[in-house]
């Protein structure tokens, strides 16, 4: 009983730090809200600004790859338990994240500010949106399961937890990542584009682009020629036009 109460309140510490840690960033990359906004603080050298930021960017790049990649679950769950492991990537990552957030070195200079109100809300708009498809795409696919909560709860419960089986719900009939098409646009639906945001941007959507080939050579290795189908119709970003 002790065990069991420990992985559901692990679980559960876990979920709602990232939760947390989520809507921190949504404020962070917007610049409202948070203490600290992505273009705060005090500027130094561009060069260091720069070395720290690729720094930190490539520790949670490093992580979450890592981490959710099989061979990494299979030698992880020799130490830690099977129905925490989840929630020890999910802690892991947002741990990372966390770090990004409070350590981020503003660079100085801005790209491009857009003047008119109408654009600045159009903008804005297409930033709550990004944030909206992202959330919506992990209920589609099991949020409780994704951030490692039915693992634990299964395990209070004495029940034997399964991964969801494959489906294509809502979003996934239009493209393959939903998910990471809501960072792509919460990424660069700026108004006001710094030069700290642009390399944001970049390299969180150059990280993305090489996170979904490994997640998609897992998922052939795991599912097999029903996911080899899917990967023929559906797109990978963009929604085609007909069928």
């Amino acid at each position: 009983m002790v065990r069991k109460a420990f992985a559901l309140g692990y679980g559960a510490v876990a979920y709602l730090a990232f939760v947390a840690t989520l809507l921190y960033t949504i404020g962070f990359l917007a610049g409202v809200g948070v203490p600290k906004g992505i273009d705060d603080g005090a500027t130094g050298p561009a060069w260091r600004a720069l070395l720290v930021d690729a720094a930190l960017l490539t520790l949670f790049a490093v992580q979450h790859s890592v981490m959710a990649r099989p061979w990494f679950k299979r030698w992880w769950t020799r130490f830690v338990p099977p129905a925490v492991e989840r929630s020890t990537y999910v802690l892991a990552a947002t741990a990372t994240v966390a770090l990004l957030l409070w350590q981020w070195q503003p660079l100085p200079g801005t790209l491009w500010s857009v003047g008119p109100a109408w654009a600045r809300g159009v903008l804005w708009a297409a930033y709550a949106l990004g944030w909206v498809v992202l959330v919506v795409s992990t209920f589609a696919v099991g949020h409780f399961d994704l951030f490692g909560l039915r693992q634990v709860l299964d395990r209070a419960r004495d029940r034997r937890y399964t991964e969801p089986g494959f489906r294509e719900p809502l979003l996934y009939r239009l493209v393959r990542h939903p998910l990471m098409v809501g960072f792509l646009i919460a990424f660069w639906a700026a108004p006001d584009l710094s030069v700290g945001r642009l390399v944001f941007a970049v390299a969180g959507t150059g990280y993305i682009m090489v996170g979904v080939r490994l997640e998609e050579h897992d998922l052939r290795a795991q599912l097999g020629e029903p996911y080899e189908h899917y990967l023929r119709r559906v797109p990978r970003f963009v929604p085609r036009l007909t069928r």
